[in-house]
């Protein structure tokens, strides 16, 4: 077996084990052995491997593991479950301890947190009380979005939700490599890159400078946070405010910025998010700033004046939602814990509670002549002899 796989391989046959025991008890009526605890899972290896990694960075508790194992395993092993029942019920039988669902086109059986109290509680109470705690927005499997409850019809019991692995996480586990979320609806952000490299920015020097601020935070900050005296006196992210007119490079710095310390930038559609009705708009942020707050993400907000803008005197019930938006947002804002980027053409739309809380403020003016000579060379290819001096255009 390929060593990657070789931690994995084992805790599902744990898991195997587990809902073993579970079931021989229920067909026995062992009310003792329903009670039993869970069996040991092995420690993870130092050997390379998505799931390896995860346990090494998470260090999940054996009922988390088990919770995390019920998420995966229908990926890997549909009828896990249905083989299972069927050794130990072979005439078929009504489980409503068991819990699980059926699927549209997953014709084996999908766990729950019914499932998952069974496994984890048997018929101890206490414990099965426990597992509610897992799927808390208090807890990493909802802070970093690796699998949650799926909603349930009103008036039935939440742990009756399918868990749900998320498609990130899905992705991470099965191949290696996260998923990057889709553009749309569910997700108003689109992933920023470019082929350009830090010598194709033409800066001047003043704006270039603060640029490397941010340089330095991106380089320091983790390891500053890891020190308790700075993470109690330094608040988490950095927020970064540019303005200047289109076309001036405040796209591309934070597209290189992403580039060059290997994070991904996601430029926010205010199309997709920008709503008349009251509540949407903050509804749609939420699903970047939920996905994002984790996921070490640079966001950057292009023509932010749409979002961020001074906020009006209260004159209506319109008015009053407007502003509980712009509130809303500075709370976002003030608690990303990575880099958040403003642009703006003008820097006076910005409502004030925002710019007193960025920490730096970047101008990107038009270039000078000297800068537009230095753009239109860099702008002719190399193996071309221009009949014409750069310096002429760049004085026009």
């Amino acid at each position: 077996m390929n060593q990657e796989f070789h931690t994995l391989a084992k805790d599902l046959q744990t898991l195997k084990q587990l809902l073993d025991s579970r079931l021989e008890s229920i067909a026995a009526g062992d009310q003792t052995r329903q009670k039993a605890g869970l069996p040991c899972f092995a420690s993870p290896g130092t050997t390379p491997g998505a799931y390896e990694d995860f346990l090494r960075a998470y260090q999940p508790d054996a009922e988390e593991r088990v919770i995390l194992l019920l998420a995966l395993v229908v990926h890997l092993q549909p009828d896990f479950f249905d083989t299972a029942i069927f050794q130990y019920f072979p005439q078929g039988a009504d489980l409503p301890m068991l819990g699980g669902a059926r699927g549209v086109h997953c014709r084996g059986m999908l766990p729950t947190g019914e499932t998952a109290a069974f496994l984890v509680g048997g018929t101890d109470l206490e414990r099965r009380l426990s597992a509610l705690n897992y799927f808390g927005e208090d807890h990493f499997f909802w802070r970093e979005q690796v699998l949650y409850l799926a909603d349930v019809d009103n008036g039935e019991p939440r742990m009756a939700g399918r868990i749900v692995l998320s498609p990130e996480y899905e992705s991470y586990f099965l191949t290696g490599k996260m998923r990057r979320p889709k553009f749309g609806a569910a997700f108003p952000a689109k992933l920023l890159t470019t082929s350009l490299q830090w010598e194709d920015l033409v800066l001047p020097p003043h704006t270039a400078g603060q640029i490397e601020h941010i340089h330095t935070w991106l380089k320091c900050n983790d390891a500053l946070m890891k020190e308790r005296e700075f993470a109690k006196r330094i608040r988490p992210g950095y927020r970064a405010l540019f303005h200047g007119p289109s076309g001036t490079g405040k796209s591309l710095s934070a597209a290189l910025l992403g580039k060059r310390f290997d994070k991904e930038v996601y430029r926010i559609d205010l199309s997709q998010v920008v709503s008349k009705y009251i509540g949407e708009t903050e509804k749609n942020l939420e699903k970047v700033f939920s996905r994002a707050g984790h996921r070490d993400w640079i966001l950057f907000f292009d023509e932010a004046d749409a979002l961020f803008g001074k906020r009006s005197s209260v004159q209506s019930a319109h008015d009053r939602y407007a502003n509980q938006e712009v509130a809303y947002l500075l709370q976002r804002v003030e608690d990303y814990p990575g880099l958040l980027v403003l642009a703006s053409n003008y820097k006076h739309n910005i409502d004030a509670a925002f710019a007193r809380r960025f920490n730096a403020v970047i101008h990107f003016p038009l270039p000078d002549a000297g800068e537009r000579c230095r753009l239109w060379r860099k702008a002719i290819p190399g193996t071309l002899v221009p009949d014409f001096d750069p310096r002429d255009l760049a004085d026009k």
